[in-house]
């Protein structure tokens, strides 16, 4: 029989949490930005959208790579969430209740 305050595996740490949430949308970031410029030049992109705003084409670069990376993060995070193991929060039942 388990203990009432076993998991379904201990607890990783912090760094290692947030590493597995950066990491993969870092890679997955880098690759859309990649895809998406080959395409698309951030110069015409500002025309057409916000002229009024100069910025040149490295700030167009990076912007657009923070803004994948921002998306593929929130992305990775709500996988993360929904993974988490049912044990972390169910809390056992007692035994008069089984």
């Amino acid at each position: 029989m388990t203990t009432p305050d076993a998991f379904d595996h201990p607890p990783r740490p912090m760094i290692q949490r947030v590493g597995a949430i950066l990491w993969p949308s870092f890679f997955a970031a880098g690759v859309a930005t990649m895809v998406f410029f080959a395409f698309v030049d951030p110069l015409q992109l500002r025309d057409i959208t916000f002229n009024h705003i100069h910025i040149n084409r490295e700030a167009g670069y990076t912007i657009g790579f923070f803004m994948f990376w921002l998306a593929t993060a929130s992305s990775s995070l709500f996988t993360w969430i929904l993974l988490r193991p049912a044990s972390r929060f169910n809390k056992p039942l007692s035994k008069e209740a089984q």
